[in-house]
């Protein structure tokens, strides 16, 4: 869902893309924020879409959490080419 949103941003003629609050791991994963692997997913699903191009030519505005010195935030990450 979210390489198709960067496809059709682009495709419109978009400059940037911003995507909603906890995009990539689903906004209500409650619990699962309490799980390492959330994290982990996220990260790879992050990968998953610089590699498929995502960002090619579009500034990207993800939502995901980020687990940093044992500390959990919820986080916008930005990604261009």
């Amino acid at each position: 869902r979210t390489l198709r949103s960067c496809a059709l941003a682009r495709e419109a003629g978009a400059s940037y893309r911003l995507g909603p609050e906890l995009e990539l791991p689903g906004y209500g994963c409650e619990d699962h924020f309490l799980e390492s692997d959330t994290y982990r997913h996220c990260w790879e699903s992050l990968a998953e879409l610089l590699e498929r191009g995502a960002t090619d030519d579009l500034l990207c505005d993800f939502g995901m959490p980020v687990l940093h010195g044992g500390v959990r935030y919820n986080c916008r990450i930005l990604c261009h080419n």
